[in-house]
């Protein structure tokens, strides 16, 4: 072959070479957002995907992609079959379930009824979600076959099934989370949801992808990616530049941006969450007294945190649940803005001109909140209390309020059932310390005994009426102070299809499509 050859050769290799190389990089679905892959911005990153160690949304909104649970709650709150085909109260307490036959795990290992038993016992376990499975008697739990189990609950326990249907009660493959002992979670996560978990960059994304097997219907999009982005201001930026499809969380003042956007559209809708400033009653400081707390909640002017900070983007609340929650105490009254009602409040605690520091925590994955917590430190400094503000990452925050290691906290709750048990008893029972929920560890035996009441009495009337008065205790006790209620607020571009809310927070996105 001649050198003139040789070149001819050369050159036609090269143009193939390149040819395939831009083939293959359109097809891709890179960063941008190109081909089938959805893009997600999420407020923080998930804590952990062994969801029954952790209870928090950031992780539930990705886990719900990745997992199924027995039941489903939907979009309008309706339970409806998953893994489940059927249930029925077979008497004493006790339910019998039957599985779905065709359901197989992302790592090729079939559903049975082993399975449920294992992610069932291993549940009740859990200091983290045992206000959702609490109920459930783990020595009752049988598999009566391949696809039939039954288990039962200490006593009769209304809200079971909508229990069934929370995120932390997905089902876990025994033989994948046996072997892979700790790790399980972070490097190896295995559900039976339209999505299988492929990477977790910690700090940047969540990559999953189409699970081919799936029993369910085909995912409209091949391939999702979670980008974790604190600020919302940079989360809306991302939607506009087409380097997000969906925004989570947007800024209140964000808002007027996508409505005047031709190519976003605006997603807002009531939710069943609370803020609220948390006070830590087990620590060695003022706080324990019943009048500092007053003096806080004096202190603070809430409306205007809703009208300026959240720009009514919300309502202010009079208690610890919303008015979409049963149980929920409409006789209640917010507490006032009152700067002399708190100094007197302060004083008659021993402490007329106030003198003392307060440790906030707040974490990253909130601008409003951070906003909150330095108009707390603005507001209690009016009463002389020094409030010292703490940012830090979100789980680092969620640990070190669980441990009760912050005076004072900001956070919220999504009493994700609608019912008032699961929007009281995880954050007011002496048994729920710490990461179960009652980070103010606050404890009244009165308050357990009326809890305890409401979740296992059938009469919705008399469950109501124990709930009521919870409220009024905690009302008048302060282990919070009660802030505004939340809405669901999401930026989505016009190319998404199918995309919509669940009160609770936790979106399903298998529906999801993107028409480009």
């Amino acid at each position: 072959m001649t050198m003139k050859h040789r070149k001819k050769s050369l050159y036609r290799l090269l143009f193939a070479f390149v040819v395939f190389a831009l083939f293959i990089t359109g097809c891709s679905s890179g960063g941008t957002g190109g081909g089938n892959e959805l893009i997600v911005a999420n407020g923080a990153d998930p804590v952990t995907f062994d969801i029954q160690a952790t209870n928090d949304q950031s992780t539930t909104r990705i886990a719900r992609q990745i997992y199924d649970t027995l039941i489903k709650q939907t979009n309008d709150l309706k339970l409806e079959p998953s893994l489940a085909t059927s249930w029925e109260d077979i008497g004493d307490n006790v339910w019998e379930f039957t599985l779905r036959d065709d359901v197989v795990f992302h790592n090729g290992e079939k559903l049975t009824a082993n399975d449920v038993a294992f992610t069932l016992k291993r549940a009740t376990e859990s200091a983290s979600i045992s206000h959702i499975v609490g109920a459930i008697d783990p020595s009752t739990i049988e598999v009566v076959s391949d696809f039939v189990i039954r288990f039962g609950t200490y006593e009769a326990f209304g809200p079971l099934l909508t229990h069934l249907a929370h995120p932390a009660t997905a089902i876990l493959n025994e033989k994948a989370v046996s072997e892979a002992g700790e790790d399980y979670g972070t490097t190896v996560v295995v559900g039976t949801g339209p999505f299988k978990f492929e990477s977790w960059t910690t700090g940047d994304r969540v990559v999953a992808v189409a699970f081919a097997d799936y029993w369910g219907d085909k995912p409209g999009v091949d391939r999702i990616q979670f980008k974790t982005i604190a600020d919302p201001s940079v989360r809306l930026i991302e939607l506009e530049r087409g380097d997000a499809h969906i925004a989570y969380d947007l800024a209140p003042q964000d808002l007027d941006k996508v409505r005047n956007n031709d190519e976003l559209t605006l997603l807002n809708t009531a939710n069943l969450g609370a803020e609220y400033l948390g006070l830590n009653l087990q620590t060695d400081t003022p706080l324990k007294d019943k009048n500092v707390r007053k003096a806080i909640a004096h202190a603070i002017n809430v409306e205007e945190i809703v009208e300026v900070i959240y720009l009514k983007v919300g309502t202010q609340m009079s208690g610890p649940i919303n008015e979409l929650v049963f149980g929920f105490n409409d006789a209640l009254d917010p507490y006032a803005f009152d700067l002399d009602l708190a100094k007197d409040y302060l004083a008659a605690a021993g402490y007329p001109d106030g003198g003392f520091d307060l440790v906030l925590k707040v974490g990253d994955n909130s601008q409003e909140r951070i906003k909150v917590a330095q108009v707390v430190q603005a507001s209690l400094e009016k009463i002389g209390i020094n409030v010292i503000v703490q940012q830090s990452e979100w789980a680092s925050f969620l640990d070190s309020t669980a441990k009760g290691e912050a005076d004072m906290f900001l956070l919220g709750w999504t009493t994700v059932t609608t019912d008032a048990d699961y929007g009281l008893y995880p954050l007011f029972h002496s048994s729920q310390f710490g990461s179960a929920g009652n980070r103010s560890f606050y404890a009244n035996p009165r308050v357990d005994e009326l809890l305890e009441l409401g979740k296992y009495t059938a009469d919705s009337n008399l469950r109501a009426d124990y709930y009521k008065e919870v409220q009024e205790i905690v009302h008048d006790e302060l282990p919070w102070v009660f802030l505004q209620t939340r809405e669901n607020v999401t930026g989505i571009s016009n190319k998404v299809k199918g995309f919509e809310h669940h009160p609770t927070g936790s979106y399903f996105l298998a529906d999801v499509s993107i028409d480009d």
